[in-house]
């Protein structure tokens, strides 16, 4: 069994291995990094450490968000490093088997598929598991 931490981008559910996954937070005051790529929405400081936040939206080259809601921040584990992604919103922990767990739709995005690493099948659902090494690197 496998669980992951679930999110929404624009309506669509993704999951990140629990083990990857440091906290989930409300959005955090971001100080802008001049000339830095347009998916980097700047450092926060998380009790401390200063942390780079990627705007998965962006990054994924999904549409921005509308309205006033801010996004949720993913903080994630990768290649030593400590980085928060915002997603639309936070959902719950999910198990999952291996039963359910299929390689990428073929209906995704071909820049898309480079970070996703296949999908379960959930009630009347689908959770794309997110290659977060991959999706920070991109």
């Amino acid at each position: 069994m496998s669980q992951y931490v679930t999110f929404t981008l624009d309506g669509t559910l993704y999951g990140i291995d629990v083990l990857r996954v440091q906290e989930a937070l409300r959005s955090h005051t971001r100080t802008r990094v001049p000339l830095a790529a347009g998916d980097v929405a700047g450092l926060v400081n998380l009790r401390g450490q200063v942390v780079l936040t990627v705007d998965l939206r962006t990054r994924l080259g999904i549409a921005d968000r509308l309205g006033e809601r801010e996004p949720m921040m993913v903080v994630v584990k990768t290649g030593g490093e400590v980085v928060s992604l915002l997603v639309d919103e936070i959902g719950d922990v999910v198990e999952v088997g291996p039963e359910s767990f299929a390689a990428p739709p073929d209906t995704l995005d071909p820049e898309m598929r480079a970070v996703i690493r296949g999908a379960h099948k959930l009630d009347g659902r689908l959770l794309l598991v997110l290659d977060v090494d991959q999706a920070v690197a991109a």
